[in-house]
């Protein structure tokens, strides 16, 4: 994982989302900034950006840093803040993170997950021949305790994960194609760039 800006939300965002999300809350008698009596029943306006999201984030999963194209079918919207714990922040632009679907099923409403957005620069570090993820050194205890179980939250350390960045890193060395890296696997590309490994 590595920090990630927050993206202007789509002109269309207020519309179709956010004024239609408001509307549906009223209706039913929810207030937004409370948890709604069932997360599960709230309408999925959110999906109507979809590809919005994935657009803005230029197809980057927040929490693996890694792209997937649109085809695939594994984007999915992530509520940063849990629908079940906030119902208005089911409609905000602001609390959508773009993310692959294992990632977002791992998450799913914890909320001991650092945010990508506002992450501080080099919490995590990789061993680039192994994949292998971990929270960096100099980190203060409480962000290295957040680091970590972020990490076993989403399974960040998992074996297939592991191999996949290694395989990454390994296929750049044998081309040496830094800008492919950069779009095809941002973390990779960041952790051999602090490396000194570009």
């Amino acid at each position: 994982m590595i920090p990630v800006a927050l993206q202007p939300e789509p002109e269309n965002f207020d519309r179709d989302v956010r004024q239609r999300g408001s509307a549906w809350l009223a209706e039913h008698d929810i207030d937004p900034e409370a948890p709604p009596p069932k997360a599960s029943k709230l309408p999925a306006y959110w999906q109507a950006t979809n590809r919005q999201l994935w657009e803005a984030y230029e197809g980057v999963c927040a929490y693996l840093a890694i792209y997937f194209e649109w085809a695939t079918g594994a984007s999915s919207t992530d509520h940063f803040v849990a629908k079940s714990r906030h119902a208005g922040g089911a409609y905000e632009w602001s609390n959508y993170r773009l993310s692959c679907l294992g990632a977002n099923r791992s998450k799913h409403a914890y909320d001991d997950v650092l945010d990508p957005i506002g992450l501080p620069e080099n919490t995590f570090h990789l061993n680039l021949a192994s994949g292998r993820i971990y929270p960096a050194p100099h980190l203060p205890d409480d962000l290295k305790h957040q680091a970590t179980a972020t990490i076993e939250r989403l399974e960040l350390d998992s074996p297939d994960l592991n191999t996949m960045r290694a395989r990454h890193f390994a296929r750049y060395l044998r081309g040496k194609d830094v800008d492919t890296l950069r779009e095809l696997s941002p973390f990779v590309w960041h952790e051999a760039r602090r490396q000194n490994l570009l």
